[in-house]
Formats: C-alpha cells, sequence, structure tokens
C-alpha cells in the first residue's frame, strides 16, 4: 500500500460506548442516553464534515498545520498522528515534512477490539498494513512510546471533551499511558458543541487546534 493512498480507512463502525470495565461505574440509564444522544450527535457531525468542499477543507487544514507549529515544538519527542479517513485533517504532508527535518513521528496501531492502542515509529516510505476497518498504520517496526499525541476530532465541547468515532480507543490508550502525553485535538471548528456530557472514563485534551481562531489550552490535573 503506498502512503499517498486517498482512501485511507473504512469508516469505524460506531460501537457502543458502553465498555464491560467502565459500565459498572455509571448509571445504566442515564449511559444509555448519553451514549443514544452521541451517536446522533455523531451521524450529524460526521455528515457536516464530510459535506464540506475539498478547496474548504484544505484552507482549514493548511491553517491548523500552522497553528500545531506554535504548540508542537520541532524537537526530539515522537509525536503521534493519524492517517485520514472521512474528511479529517489531512496532516500527511506534516508528517512528511517533519520527518525530512529529523523529526520523529508514529502511527496509532488498532487491530483488536476493546484494548488500548499500540505506537509505531511512521518514516516516509515506510510499508504499511491495514487495521481495523482498513486503517493503515506501520507494518514493521517495535512499539514506541509517543510524548505528543494527536487525536482527531469528530466533536468537542467547551471544556475541552472529545466525541470521536465511539469504539473508545483514545480514551483506553490515554488512561494507561504513562507518563502521559500533551494531547491535542485537531479538527474544524465547524464541530464545536456545547458539551458532550463527559462521563467518567472520558479523557479532556490539553489543548483543541482548528483552522479557525486561536488553539485552546485546558488545564488538567496529573493523572
Amino acid at each position: 500500500m503506498g502512503e499517498r493512498d486517498p482512501e485511507g480507512g473504512s469508516p469505524p463502525c460506531l460501537l457502543n460506548e458502553l465498555d464491560a470495565n467502565w459500565s459498572s461505574v455509571l448509571d445504566t440509564q442515564q449511559a444509555r442516553d448519553v451514549a443514544q444522544w452521541r451517536r446522533a450527535q455523531r451521524e450529524r457531525l460526521l455528515t457536516s464534515r464530510m459535506a464540506m468542499e475539498p478547496e474548504l477543507r484544505a484552507q482549514h487544514t493548511a491553517a491548523l498545520i500552522e497553528r500545531l507549529r506554535t504548540i508542537v515544538p520541532h524537537d526530539g519527542r515522537i509525536v503521534s498522528l493519524y492517517w485520514p479517513i472521512r474528511g479529517e485533517p489531512d496532516l500527511r504532508e506534516w508528517m512528511r515534512h517533519r520527518c525530512a527535518q529529523g523529526g520523529r513521528v508514529a502511527l496509532p496501531v488498532a487491530t483488536t477490539h476493546g484494548v488500548p492502542l499500540k505506537f509505531r515509529e511512521w518514516r516516509p516510505g515506510a510499508a504499511l498494513a491495514r487495521g481495523l476497518w482498513k486503517i493503515p498504520y506501520p507494518a514493521e517496526g517495535p512499539e514506541v512510546l509517543p510524548q505528543i499525541v494527536l487525536a482527531p476530532l469528530v466533536g468537542f465541547d467547551r471544556q475541552g471533551f472529545r466525541l470521536g468515532y465511539g469504539g473508545g480507543f483514545f480514551d483506553r490508550t490515554l488512561a494507561v499511558l504513562r507518563p502521559r502525553p500533551l494531547v491535542v485535538g485537531v479538527g474544524y471548528a465547524a464541530s464545536a458543541i456545547e458539551t458532550i456530557y463527559p462521563q467518567p472514563h472520558d479523557i479532556g485534551m490539553d489543548w483543541i487546534v482548528t483552522g479557525n481562531g486561536a488553539p485552546q489550552r485546558f488545564e488538567r490535573s496529573a493523572p
């Protein structure tokens, strides 16, 4: 598979947001209501995102990258990005540029449901395999531990909580990564909502960056 494959992966299935390990600490009916509400919001936001004109999406992505340069330093830390699907901001050119300048880039590896993500270092030209939902990841190489994680946003709220695809991968992962990485949610300003009704398992972002306005920073207590 080529690294410039425009297809990316297929849409993640919208898994039930109630993990067996989490449901015991939640009020069951409340959790069901929140999960149902999130599914509706997710569908609405994804439909809107996919309807964006390619030129507008490209403009927002270019502006987003310029904002990322101010908060993601070019140093020796490993930055985990993502392979874009379903109209997500396409940061692959930025990935290639960082590598060309000596930076280190990783991609998440998702091959099994219900477990935290793993990460492998990526370089331009690296052989790629496809994981869950056919999303590419580096086919070879040891696992690495990123110090900065960029998480794509389906939606986000005023408190810096992320609405994802519903599989819980990022929350499970951030709950166990030590030391905790700097977590940057990236997406489009139109994906903002008042609240996602955060639950105990939801982990907030340290930054939210879009192509509109200044990056938003959120103070988080240490885990």
